[in-house]
Order: structure tokens, then C-alpha cells, then sequence
């Protein structure tokens, strides 16, 4: 590369596309401002955010509104691996128990135990919602279910 082509090609002022010059120039006959409508005749202007007709994007956004996300539940999950890791056999696992066991943390509503893993130990474990299937391997193992709240 020789140094004096660096800037070969590069022009500092870009000349004007010239439009309405004949058909052969790809911008001539409505000079691409399209057939008719008053965007076709000088002087036009629209204003911000107008969308030719349609109605605006402005207008069709809520500007307030309500979410009922703030009064649903959260519910913390926790699985029968997790309690057969963290509690003796003969404990009573409920959302105290969690929390100094530093499963439970933050603000929590309700607990759902579901039944990924398995379960040896006998337990009596209170929370709000229980899966069919941990129901049933508590009870098996010589566990106790017990429902809180709802």
C-alpha cells in the first residue's frame, strides 16, 4: 500500500443527489416524492409524530393504567432434596425452620413443596401449597403434611 492512496475515494463534501432529472437517473418523473397527496407538492410538512391518518403510536400506548402483578402471591419453591439435605429426621420444617436454615430468603409470600428428589426422613412440614406427588412421599416416609394459609 503506498501512503498517498489513504484517502482515494473519500470526498469531503458529497455532492447533492440531484432529483427530478430525467427517468435514466432512478430519481426522475415524481422525483420520490410519490403520485399526488399533499406530500407530493411543495411546502409540505407534517408534524412530529403524525402517521398519515393512523392513529398515532402516542395515542395508542396506555399512559396510566393498573397491574394487579403487585397483589399476586410469590410463591418460593422448594423441593424434598433440599429438606432431606437440610433437616433432621423428627423436624418440623415451616417458613421459620427455611430461613434459619437459609433456604427461605427475602420477602416471601407462600411455600410450595414439590417432589423432585426423594424424601427418608420424618418430617411434619406446614406451607401453603403442596405438589400430589411430595403429599405423597412425605406421608410414605412417615411425615406429616399440614396447609397454612389460603
Amino acid at each position: 500500500m503506498i501512503l498517498d492512496d489513504v484517502h482515494r475515494g473519500i470526498t469531503k463534501h458529497k455532492k447533492a443527489r440531484r432529483v427530478g432529472r430525467g427517468l435514466g437517473s432512478g430519481r426522475g418523473k415524481t422525483a420520490a416524492r410519490g403520485h399526488k397527496g399533499a406530500g407530493s407538492r411543495a411546502g409540505y410538512s407534517y408534524r412530529l409524530g403524525f402517521e398519515g391518518g393512523q392513529v398515532p403510536l402516542a395515542r395508542r400506548v396506555a399512559k396510566r393504567g393498573f397491574s394487579n402483578n403487585f397483589f399476586t402471591a410469590q410463591y418460593v419453591i422448594v423441593n424434598l432434596a433440599t429438606l432431606e439435605e437440610a433437616f433432621e429426621s423428627g423436624a418440623v420444617v415451616d417458613a421459620e425452620s427455611l430461613r434459619a436454615a437459609g433456604i427461605l430468603k427475602g420477602q416471601n409470600d407462600q411455600i410450595k413443596i414439590l417432589a423432585n428428589g426423594n424424601l427418608t426422613k420424618k418430617l411434619t412440614v406446614k406451607a401453603s401449597r403442596f405438589s400430589a406427588a411430595a403429599e405423597e412421599k412425605i406421608t410414605k416416609a412417615g411425615g406429616k403434611v399440614e396447609k397454612i394459609g389460603d
